[in-house]
């Protein structure tokens, strides 16, 4: 059961927050280094992207829809759904950050991981995650200002000012700057990739030092938690079920249909939270809850059936075939001496 280390770190920051919560000037700092932050981190998404690595993978046009039709589309029609639970399960503020999980698009690095421990179509799933990202930058904070309403920040002018200049804008930079910085990028991944892990950690403490600072958390207890972690294990299922039957059912093949289902059940936690702190304002910290322990379970859960699938594929391959036989006619006779 694999427990992410970075929730741990993301956790100690939700702590330090609650007991050290940013206050006055010291709160107006917080929130500008947060807003360069979520820029810094599109700007690195958009500079890492290969637009050209995911185009080429338009000849396995079928499968990146069937991804980006469960992301997109299947998850927030359950999101909508799950608004009969308010209020007896769900509160208002929890619900709106549970629909906004089920907008958010879906992982890179962990599809592929669990792909390719489950033997499955790797280089689709490389391509299906690029798709998602793309297609992310625009549908989710789009799809978030239409559905979540004056909480979620309501489509408005103002709105979509802050998703065009904190997002989009450093995103198409880093597009447009790959060509030039593209190499120093991927020379020094790893260190940038602890930049993005410090960008998100500190976008947390902002939100939820404001959290703090409003009294949002009496507003949570923990039977109103239980049950977001009831109503996300449902919806986890659900999808799990619906992209491997449902792969089936559109007659992918076995190593596609691990893709599909690893791609296309998966929230990215790195693209939710800065979007979240854009678009929620002072209501980020409630809004995060529920990404934060679907992106635990989500992983505890995938690591679980990529090994039951890795188990299958090489039980496959170790069974014994069918041997041909062979009738052969046996002549009898008398010998005589």
């Amino acid at each position: 059961m694999p427990i992410d280390p970075y929730i741990l770190l993301l956790l100690g920051t939700v702590g330090l927050a609650a007991l050290f919560p940013a206050r006055g000037p010291a709160a107006d700092v917080a929130s500008g280094a947060s807003t360069a932050a979520v820029a810094l981190l599109f700007f690195l998404y958009g500079a890492r992207l290969s637009t050209r690595e995911a185009l080429d993978g338009l000849r396995h046009w079928r499968l990146h829809v069937t991804v980006l039709a469960c992301t997109f589309l299947v998850f927030p029609l359950l999101g909508l759904a799950a608004r009969g639970l308010v209020p007896v399960i769900l509160t208002h503020p929890l619900y709106q950050g549970l629909l906004f999980l089920t907008l958010v698009p879906s992982t890179v690095q962990s599809s592929i991981a669990f792909t390719s421990m489950a033997r499955g179509n790797v280089p689709a799933a490389i391509c299906a995650g690029s798709f998602s990202s793309l297609v992310g930058i625009i549908a989710t904070p789009l799809l978030a200002a239409s559905l979540l309403g004056g909480n979620g920040g309501g489509f408005s002018a103002d709105s979509l000012l802050k998703i065009v200049l904190h997002l989009l804008v450093p995103f198409l930079a880093g597009q447009l700057l790959r060509r030039w910085i593209g190499g120093f990028v991927t020379r020094h991944k790893h260190v940038l990739g602890l930049v993005d892990r410090g960008s998100i950690l500190l976008v947390v403490y902002t939100a939820f030092s404001v959290g703090m600072v409003q009294g949002i958390w009496h507003q949570v207890s923990l039977s109103r938690l239980g049950g977001l972690v009831v109503v996300e294990a449902l919806i986890l299922a659900v999808m799990l079920l619906l992209t491997w039957y449902g792969g089936k059912a559109l007659r992918f093949g076995r190593a596609d249909r691990i893709a599909i289902q690893f791609a296309g059940s998966k929230k990215s936690l790195a693209a939710g939270l800065p979007m979240a702190s854009v678009l929620f304002g002072p209501q980020a910290a409630l809004a995060v809850l529920p990404l934060m322990l679907f992106h635990q379970m989500q992983l505890i859960v995938c690591a679980v059936i990529a090994k039951r699938r890795a188990r299958e594929a090489a039980a496959e391959v170790t069974a014994p075939q069918p041997v041909a036989t062979t009738r052969t006619v046996v002549g009898t006779g008398t010998r005589s001496g």
